[in-house]
């Protein structure tokens, strides 16, 4: 939150790496601080939802999330979006170095996505879901948000569907 008193009636938000800079003026109170960073922060996710990766921006943002967590030791020899993946947000197979990531995934925000790379990533280093994989992944600390994220799509998923719900 950055507040300015040259700064009159305009709010904006940016992303500065993993974080979100909401700029609003210095005159808001309280109550419409915390009802601009929520305004603000659902236009961000819709804006970025909209953006789709390429497979190759993928290879790339793998590449840089391995540095970033895992040192660098992680190296897919592929990194792809499929669309036969309907039961898993993701699968790796360590022995050919490929990653593969659910077209359901385009869309979400993004610390969601980069969990879902990680943790394919992290199949590069430890092929099961043991501790040690574990551990790696704690070095993320989105991990447990993206987690929740991803549950709710799948209990959502499983509701009823109802005409007029949701906006139909």
């Amino acid at each position: 939150m950055r507040r300015s008193t040259r700064r009159r009636r305009t709010v904006s938000a940016y992303r500065e790496g993993d974080r979100t800079v909401v700029l609003i003026p210095a005159r808001m109170s309280e109550a419409e601080e915390q009802r601009w960073v929520s305004v603000m922060l659902d236009k961000l996710a819709a804006q970025e939802s909209k953006r789709v990766l390429g497979d190759a921006e993928l290879a790339e943002r793998a590449e840089r999330l391995s540095g970033q967590y895992f040192d660098g030791r992680a190296r897919p020899a592929s990194v792809r979006w499929v669309t036969n993946q309907n039961t898993r947000w993701g699968s790796c197979t360590p022995s050919e170095g490929s990653i593969r990531l659910s077209h359901r995934l385009q869309g979400m925000p993004e610390y969601v996505v980069d969990y879902v790379l990680l943790h394919e990533l992290a199949h590069l280093l430890v092929p099961g879901h043991g501790p040690r994989f574990w551990r790696l992944l704690e070095a993320y600390p989105r991990t447990e948000r993206a987690r929740g994220y991803l549950e709710g799509v799948v209990a959502a998923d499983r509701l009823p569907h109802v005409p007029g719900a949701r906006g139909e």
